[in-house]
């Protein structure tokens, strides 16, 4: 983390309550003059200008951009980095998809060298499009969750990871066994797991290409390591649903299969979870069990329609954190993944506010992890992850965002108009990266 002091003045935007228990307008602040302080690390101090500025010792330099926006830095809950070069490989659905697209792709990363080229690629497009914190999966093999950590190293980026445990139903060349795959993720774990703002993840791809013994041995991992997490796909796609029951018919459903094999729980996130009964939600929520919500992959595929409305209705109700799902998603930027799930709450009948899209992108999707308190929000000693949006990043962003009133419409442009191009610095654990500098009206 940089020791420097960081000092930047801007409009802000924060959440002081959960969108979807007060009206979306009363959880968020905006500050039309904001001054955010960083240093080691943490956010120092945040607050209206005139009153933080006070505070700043005069060798402080304070950076200003009056046509900027502060937010939280996005947090992305499940994406792929070795499908990064298949984005937009198109016709087909989810089965059929990973046959043809998918486990070509993904045999590529036996080789080392073809892994570091990617995983150095797939960080420097986090850090372009603003997301601080991404769960990320790698391939079967060992070298690729090595790459990508060692990518990330020293980025600030909190990275959660992990190596994909196949055991069945998958090329010979993509597959370990319960054993091999249990002992590659113990080192793994031994060696990057709390490295920094590296963290590990148990990885089964999903119950159709794991065996009943790797369900297992997956578990046993996740229940010997404290603080690991779990993540994986349920129900994205109804052949899938399908081919599972077939798969295991003594279960009740798709979630009965995870509780069975002891796949359910807080810091267990699952992307998908699409076509999901009454009673499966009922039992994700009782178990603190996460979702990942994928809209722009599940249109892509034609996968179905998420119903975010049911999981938060759901008693207690679902952790929902938006992802990317890249490479059957079609983008790295939170923001244009905050316009597909506006569509796709519409589609369902359900709108969604900006505010809420927001939330699903930060603080929420920072709740969905189990990041506590201070993550995925701007708020004194919590974590320094910060992106700053240039209101003038492209011509119409920079005519439509003063043609706007409140917070709901500004959020409104930024989700339709904007995309990588709108993302002006990023600051992520502290550490600087981006394009400060220019645009965002910058002064000082």
């Amino acid at each position: 983390m940089s020791s420097a002091t960081i000092a930047w003045r801007a409009p802000a935007l924060s959440f002081h309550a959960d969108p979807f228990l007060v009206p979306p307008a009363e959880a968020v602040t905006y500050e039309s003059d904001a001054l955010l302080v960083v240093r080691a690390g943490r956010i120092e101090a945040f607050g209206p200008a005139a009153t933080v500025a006070a505070t700043l010792p005069p060798d402080v330099e304070v950076e200003r951009f009056p046509r900027g926006l502060l937010l939280p830095g996005f947090v992305d809950c499940h994406v792929h980095y070795p499908q990064l070069g298949i984005i937009g490989a198109s016709g087909l659905t989810l089965l059929d998809w990973l046959e043809r697209y998918t486990f070509p792709a993904e045999l590529a990363f036996a080789d080392p060298e073809h892994a570091r080229d990617v995983a150095g690629r797939f960080v420097a497009e986090l850090q372009r499009n603003g997301t601080t914190t991404a769960m990320v999966y790698g391939t079967v093999h060992p070298e690729s969750v090595e790459a990508l950590f060692a990518a990330a190293a020293g980025t600030g980026l909190r990275i959660i990871a992990g190596k994909v445990l196949m055991d069945r139903n998958a090329p010979a060349g993509l597959c370990d066994t319960a054993q091999s795959g249990y002992d590659a993720s113990q080192r793994l774990i031994a060696r990057w797991h709390g490295c920094g703002r590296l963290a590990y993840a148990v990885t089964p791809r999903f119950v159709a290409t794991s065996s009943p013994a790797q369900l297992e041995a997956a578990a046993s991992l996740w229940r010997e390591h404290p603080g690991v997490w779990l993540q994986s796909h349920l129900s994205e796609n109804l052949d899938e649903v399908a081919w599972v029951r077939r798969l295991y018919p003594e279960a009740i459903d798709y979630v009965d299969v995870l509780e069975r094999h002891g796949l359910l729980g807080a810091g267990a996130v699952y992307g998908h979870g699409i076509h999901l009964s009454e009673r499966e939600r009922r039992r994700l929520g009782e178990t603190g069990t996460a979702l990942a919500h994928c809209p722009t992959s599940n249109l892509f595929l034609g996968s179905g329609l998420f119903d975010l409305a049911a999981m938060r209705q759901t008693q207690p109700p679902i952790a929902v954190g938006l992802a990317t799902d890249v490479g059957a998603g079609t983008t790295l930027s939170m923001l244009q993944t905050m316009a597909a799930a506006c569509r796709v709450a519409q589609l369902r009948g359900r709108p969604l506010s900006p505010v809420q899209a927001l939330w699903l992108a930060t603080a929420g999707a920072a709740r969905a992890l189990g990041l506590g308190e201070g993550a995925g929000n701007l708020v004194a000693g919590g974590d320094a992850d910060v992106v700053l949006l240039d209101l003038e990043a492209t011509p119409l962003l920079a005519w439509r965002t003063t043609q706007t009133e409140g917070v709901e419409a500004l959020l409104g442009v930024l989700t339709t108009l904007g995309d990588d191009r709108a993302v002006a610095a990023v600051l992520a654990g502290g550490r600087r990266c981006g394009r400060a500098g220019s645009g965002c009206g910058r002064v000082g």
